[in-house]
């Protein structure tokens, strides 16, 4: 059945993969943000009821983080005016082994919405499409937390499985973790980068301050050198965060894609030379 679904945060990484998949299965796509027509901008509620209009579903990525302050309110404000539109159905992204997203998710699961929360853990495409891709090109990947063993997931599977909850009302109600099949350190990740494109890549441990600090002189704002370090501090530094789930082969029916196969297609596209 064809239904017409507003994809929030449709340019970044999982979703216009989401628009493209659903798209493709034949639904009407609406995807919105700051730059788009109709507007939609998370620090402005008014921007919102424009974009719920004539909408059946929702996949709700809130930028940067639902770690930030200031996400609750949005993410209540919008399931509010989500229901009064008459939405049957949203799926939000979460993050895994967050305790300010799952306040969150709890305001999404009480919104009177159904509802499918998707909990990710860190991605793949980090180092391909986000903070990291410039320290792989430049051969030094300098992160702090080289204990920290991370089932990273690919955005593909992130998205294959949001496009599957979204229209399929056997998962209403339910929290799918998205995970890679291992759990890998950044010593590990960076070896597998490093082979796949047959050029050295060096790993640097440093310190979560040390980190911080390379942010602010590279003049990004301080929110987003804030959320980094709670990503690293309070995420990775969470043992539950390094567990592996099977969720994805289970929504999907086949194994969630490992990072030595997201290394080779990455290497192939030449983004990393």
């Amino acid at each position: 059945m064809k239904q017409n679904i507003l994809v929030i945060g449709g340019t970044g990484k999982t979703g216009r993969r989401v628009a493209e998949n659903l798209k493709q299965s034949g639904h009407n796509v609406r995807i919105v943000g700051r730059k788009t027509n109709p507007i939609f901008d998370w620090e402005n509620p008014e921007t919102y009821d424009t974009a719920l209009k004539d909408m059946d579903r929702a996949y709700i990525v809130y930028y940067p983080d639902l770690a930030v302050p200031g996400a609750r309110d949005a993410i209540r404000k919008l399931t509010e005016k989500a229901l009064k539109a008459g939405l049957d159905k949203v799926v939000l992204l979460s993050g895994k082994g967050e305790t300010e997203a799952e306040a969150c998710e709890q305001i999404v699961a009480n919104s009177g919405l159904n509802y499918t929360l998707v909990r990710a853990s860190w991605f793949n495409q980090n180092f391909s499409e986000g903070a990291f891709l410039e320290f792989v090109q430049n051969g030094t990947v300098a992160l702090p937390m080289p204990e920290a063993e991370i089932p990273f997931v690919d955005a593909d599977d992130i998205a294959n499985v949001v496009s599957k909850v979204l229209v399929d009302d056997t998962y209403n109600g339910k929290t799918i973790t998205v995970t890679g099949p291992q759990k890998r350190t950044f010593k590990e990740v960076v070896g597998i980068m490093a082979e796949a494109i047959d050029k050295h890549i060096q790993f640097a441990p440093i310190s979560i301050d040390e980190f911080k600090e390379g942010m602010r002189k590279a003049g990004l704002p301080d929110s987003y050198v804030w959320l980094f370090g709670y990503l690293f501090k309070e995420v990775l530094g969470n043992p539950e965060n390094q567990e592996v789930s099977n969720d994805v082969a289970e929504v999907l029916g086949r194994p969630a894609k490992d990072f030595e196969t997201f290394a080779k297609e990455t290497a192939a596209t030449g983004i990393w030379n």
